[in-house]
Order: structure tokens, then sequence, then C-alpha cells
């Protein structure tokens, strides 16, 4: 059995991140020379070369992907923020209010989900919570952990540890969002599908989406963006998995009426807009 929300407050800090100053385009260089410097000597190396703003940018993302959940120095940490935090609000930041409604509270949106403040997002995890280790990935979990912060990995290696096991697909588990737009991140593992959707398959992504609504709404929190969970790399079919997402949410707020909790559906690519709007139209 994991930790419950109870549990995962006496092992991390669940009170709101603080924000840096924005910084300005030479102060982003030296930030990110200094990160580089940093984790470049984590490795043995030496930063000796000259290469722009975005190759060095990079490479801080590939080395802090592949990098071990350990704590990091807080002069280090300040410079990470202040630049992570200064990309964040350049990339574009949206509310989630800010989002059409449709109906029962359920909005959908196309675009990259680290620009959504809402109360959180949410992460489709693997069942180790450290995020993806691949340098430079763009799946979710990847995307998520690169733009939030070091700090991210370090939380769920300490979730992780004091559970003693590996999180269990459809639970979930809350974070801050450090250096997102969000506050918190829920992280829910969802099954992996092989040649075909099994009964298993499908009961535990459903609760995927109840168990962050739950965790949501104990934690006191009135706005989630649900990821496409699932459909990625873990093949399950897409059309499946939005039917069963929106089924899981309109009966949890049928279920849960004096809860006020907005959802969005948050889709990156095309065809998935087009599947949950032929669905949602329905409702």
């Amino acid at each position: 059995m994991g930790l419950s929300y109870e549990q995962t407050k006496q092992v991390i800090d669940l009170s709101p991140y603080p924000r840096p100053a924005l910084l300005g385009e030479e102060e982003k260089m030296d930030a990110c020379d200094g990160l580089l410097k940093f984790l470049l000597r984590e490795q043995g190396l030496i930063a000796a070369f000259n290469a722009t703003y975005e190759k060095k940018r990079d490479l801080v993302r590939r080395y802090m992907n592949c990098r071990a959940a350990v704590p990091v120095p807080a002069e280090l940490l300040a410079l990470q923020d202040s630049l992570f935090w200064t990309e964040s609000v350049g990339r574009g930041v949206l509310a989630a209010e800010e989002i059409p409604e449709l109906k029962y509270g359920i909005s959908l949106w196309q675009g990259d989900i680290t620009r959504l403040a809402a109360d959180a997002i949410v992460n489709a995890a693997n069942k180790s919570l450290l995020g993806c280790f691949l340098p430079g990935h763009n799946c979710i979990d990847n995307v998520i952990h690169s733009h939030a912060g070091m700090q991210l990995r370090d939380d769920c290696a300490k979730l992780i540890a004091a559970q003693r096991q590996e999180e269990e697909c459809g639970e979930a588990k809350i974070t801050r969002a450090y250096n997102l737009p969000a506050k918190y991140v829920l992280h829910t593992v969802g099954p992996m599908v092989g040649r075909g959707t099994s009964e298993e398959d499908r009961a535990q992504l459903r609760s995927c989406y109840t168990s962050c609504l739950n965790l949501a709404a104990e934690a006191g929190l009135s706005s989630v963006a649900f990821c496409c969970i699932s459909t990625g790399v873990f093949n399950f079919p897409r059309a499946e998995a939005a039917e069963i997402a929106t089924g899981a949410v309109v009966n949890w707020k049928m279920r849960n009426r004096g809860v006020r909790m907005r959802v969005v559906f948050n889709t990156f690519l095309p065809q998935d807009t087009e599947i949950y709007q032929s669905i949602l139209k329905l409702l």
C-alpha cells in the first residue's frame, strides 16, 4: 500500500513554492553557465567550450535528465529556479479558469501542459516515479521534470523510499510543481498495454483519474489538468482511453457534487483533440 496524503506531508514539503525574480537575457546566460558547470563537474568533466545559449541550455536539460535523485546545493537551486521560472513565464502562462468550460466544470485545451496555471497538472509517470532518464526525451514525464527542476526527482525519490515499494498502477502522489506555473504535480502510473486492452487495463486507467481527483480534493485543490495518460509509449488506444477518462471524471463529479473542481483535459496532438471533442459534445 502506498503513502496516504497525510503521510506524504510528513515526507516532503508541500507548502507554496516561492517565485524568484525574473532574469534578463545576460543573467539567463550566466545562470545557464553556472548550472552547466555544476552538472559537468558532477560527471568529472570541465565546461571549457564556447556554444550558443540554446546549445548550453539543451545540455543542462540532458544532464539533468540522467542525474541521480540527490540534493542540489542551495546556491545552484537559486540559479536554476531563477532561470526556469523566467523560462516558464516566457513560454506564456494560461490560467485554467481562462479556458472555456464545456459542461460539468470540464474544459478541453490543446497545448503544452507546462504552461497551465492550474492548482495541479497530472504527470503520466513510471513506477519509479523518478521521471524519464533518457536525455532530451519528449515524453510528458521528461518534459514536466525538465521544466519543474531537479527538486522534483528528489521529492519523488523520498516518497518511494518512504513507502518502500514502487508506485502501483492507478494510484496517485502529489508533489510541488516548483518552477511550473501550476502549484502541484499529481503523479500517476497508467497501465502499459500489450497487444490488446484487458479489463484490468481499463480499471487501472479509470483508477488513475479517480485517484488524482480524490487526492486533489483531499489536498483542497480546485483545478486539475490531465494529460492523456498511458496513450504514449504505454500504448493504450487513444479513443478508448479518452472514453475512460471522460467517463471517470463525469462519474466522479456526479458522486462528489459538493466539491468544486475544474477539470481540464489537456491534449497535445490534434488527433487527441478531435477524439475528446467528439466525446465531450455528447455530455
